[in-house]
Formats: structure tokens, sequence, C-alpha cells
């Protein structure tokens, strides 16, 4: 089992920056995928962006250009950089692995972009 932890949610202004980290813990294996997705109220959950053990990435067109992936050190940490914020980009932010067949996601931190 899994457990992924996320922080660094918050209030902030449009155009403004946010770090967003998650940490995975528990049985964790050396190939795997991991990224951030999110969910607006009334909308899917939807990916940002996600990198993978080989430190190939990918981004919704929505956040190319603005938001930044990477992985940390220890290799069972992600941060997720955002700036040039939008009101849109206002959702709760889940982190999520995938090992093989296994499916892990985080409990969520919540994003607000607002004057």
């Amino acid at each position: 089992q899994v457990q992924l932890v996320e922080s660094g949610g918050g209030l902030v202004q449009p155009g403004g920056s946010l770090r967003l980290s998650c940490a995975a813990s528990g049985s964790i294996f050396n190939i795997y995928i991991m990224g951030w997705y999110r969910q607006a109220p009334g909308k899917q959950r939807e990916l940002v962006a996600r990198i993978t053990s080989g430190e190939n990435t990918r981004y919704a067109d929505s956040v190319k250009g603005r938001f930044t992936i990477s992985r940390g050190n220890a290799k069972n940490t992600i941060y997720l950089e955002m700036n040039s914020l939008k009101p849109e980009d206002t959702a709760v932010y889940y982190c999520n692995r995938i090992e093989g067949t296994n499916n892990y996601w985080g409990q969520g931190t919540q994003v607000t972009v607002s004057s």
C-alpha cells in the first residue's frame, strides 16, 4: 500500500505563485508515474501534469508555460510549481501515483486564486 500526502495549497491572488508538494510512503516501487490532477466544483477531475520515473513529463495545455512538475532527490516526492495563476486554476489538487495496475490518490489540497 502507498500513502500520498500533499501540502502547499492555499489562497493566492491572480498572477501569484504556489508550490505544491506530494510525498509517497509505504511499499513504493522504482517504476511509476506520479502526477497532479485537479477538480473544480461541478467539473470532472482532469490531469494537470505528470512525471514518470524516467523523468518524462506531460502537461495539460491550459497550464503549459506556467506550471512545472519536478521530482525530489528522494524520488518519492514530486512538486508542482505554479506561476501566473488564474482564477480558473481554482480547484482541489490531487496527487496521484501509478505503479503497474495500482492507482493511488492523495486526500487533495485546495488552491484558490482570487483577489
